[in-house]
């Protein structure tokens, strides 16, 4: 399951890539337009943009952009800043392995062969979900304005 501060982060990335103005969005106004806890927001910006997702801007007319295009920021990539390893099992992970104690030989592992190929499909899936990809399937699944 997914932490709300990785939640909360695609959340807030969302509404910025749909923003796209190229002017800078305070936290406050993502807070209130996603629904997220202005001051657990402003501490999920700060990792954003230590890992490079975001910029930000100081002053009166201050805020965050994205750092990137939103067809180059993935799920994948934002899930690992909050949450860490996209594994059920650490002897599945690539940046995380640790070995079971449990396993006398991985490569004979039913069950890691299992979760591995479950890892494998979920990262490839959240790698291609990228923010513009979450926004086109926003505009597909809002429905058809009334004539």
């Amino acid at each position: 399951m997914l932490s709300k501060k990785s939640k909360y982060a695609i959340h807030a990335l969302v509404h910025l890539a749909s923003v796209n103005s190229g002017k800078p969005v305070q936290a406050e106004n993502i807070a209130k337009a996603q629904n997220i806890p202005k001051k657990f927001l402003e501490s999920i910006l700060l990792d954003l943009k230590n890992a490079g997702i975001l910029v930000s801007k100081k002053g009166r007319f201050g805020g965050y952009l994205l750092a990137r295009d939103a067809e180059t920021i993935n799920l994948a990539e934002v899930i690992r800043i909050f949450d860490g390893a996209l594994a059920f099992l650490p002897c599945v992970t690539h940046k995380y392995y640790q070995r079971c104690d449990e396993c006398p030989d991985e490569n004979l592992c039913g069950v890691r062969d299992i979760f591995l190929e479950l890892r494998n499909e979920t990262v490839e899936i959240l790698k291609r979900s990228s923010l513009s990809e979450i926004l086109k399937r926003e505009q597909q699944l809002s429905p058809l304005p009334k004539e």
